[in-house]
């Protein structure tokens, strides 16, 4: 029996996995550049990144997002939004 693959391009994709990658990619600094919140700005650290992001549900989209395109396009340079 064939098993079908999820169109999802976070399927399986845990948010600490995606935050580590994105941190190793971009680093803490571009992460507050580009979504524009205090634990990614101010003593960064995963454990409290992650913290945030769990009850924060409009941070952790601009982050999924994030993850997606740089998932889609991993040799484009980082986008800056104002």
């Amino acid at each position: 029996m064939t098993q079908l693959k999820s169109k999802d391009p976070l399927h399986g994709v845990t948010l600490e996995r995606m935050l580590t990658e994105l941190v190793t990619q971009y680093g803490w600094e571009e992460m507050g550049r580009r979504v524009a919140i205090r634990c990614f700005r101010f003593g960064p650290s995963l454990k409290s990144s992650l913290a945030f992001l769990r009850r924060t549900p409009w941070a952790r989209k601009e982050v999924e997002d994030m993850y997606v395109r740089w998932k889609k396009n991993p040799q484009s340079k980082p986008e800056f939004r104002s």
